[in-house]
């Protein structure tokens, strides 16, 4: 692929998915290596990962407490133990892409947003800019896709760079 790559995005999730996009990425796509007495920078790969927000991580949305109670009431010891959860799968993920990473002698920055995975990664793309951006796709059925929404299929058309969905499972995980 070419070699004028200046900014990949590969965006992981700690699925065999997303590892794997990661590893193709990394094994076909050749960034942009200027010449030594050039201004240009040298390209890099972007490994973004999207931290739900608590709220949705935990899957509540607390509603009103009965009998009166307020109704925008917040837990923050729970909301602090979900936070630390979620750094800490966040952390694992990003150890295992490094890991994946540290095998090939690359350029690589790591990104991490909290928010909708769908909108972020678009977002993030379009604020980098990037010149292309790499995913895994987990391949839902219809009925699974219709309830849940495909982060891909979003992205793919959503996203102002072009999009590559890698299908397949890493096998090393």
């Amino acid at each position: 692929m070419s070699a004028n790559l200046g900014c990949v995005i590969v965006a992981v999730d700690g699925s065999e998915e997303s590892m794997y996009a990661l590893r193709f990425a990394l094994d076909n796509l050749k960034l942009r290596s200027p010449a030594p007495d050039s201004t240009e920078t040298p390209g890099s790969f972007v490994i973004l990962h999207v931290q739900p927000p608590p709220s949705i991580a935990a899957g509540l949305n607390p509603g009103a407490i009965p009998f009166g109670g307020p109704s925008d009431l917040e837990v923050p010891a729970f909301t602090a133990a979900i936070e630390a959860h979620q750094r800490r799968i966040t952390e694992a993920i990003l150890e295992h892409a490094s890991e994946i990473c540290g095998e090939k002698k690359v350029n690589v920055k790591i990104q991490v947003v909290i928010g909708d995975p769908k909108e972020k990664i678009c977002e993030v793309a379009d604020n980098l800019p990037a010149d292309l951006l790499v995913m895994g796709s987990r391949s839902f059925g219809p009925i699974k896709r219709m309830f849940l929404g495909s982060v891909s299929n979003h992205c793919t058309n959503h996203a102002q760079c072009p999009v590559i969905i890698v299908k397949g499972k890493d096998p090393s995980s």
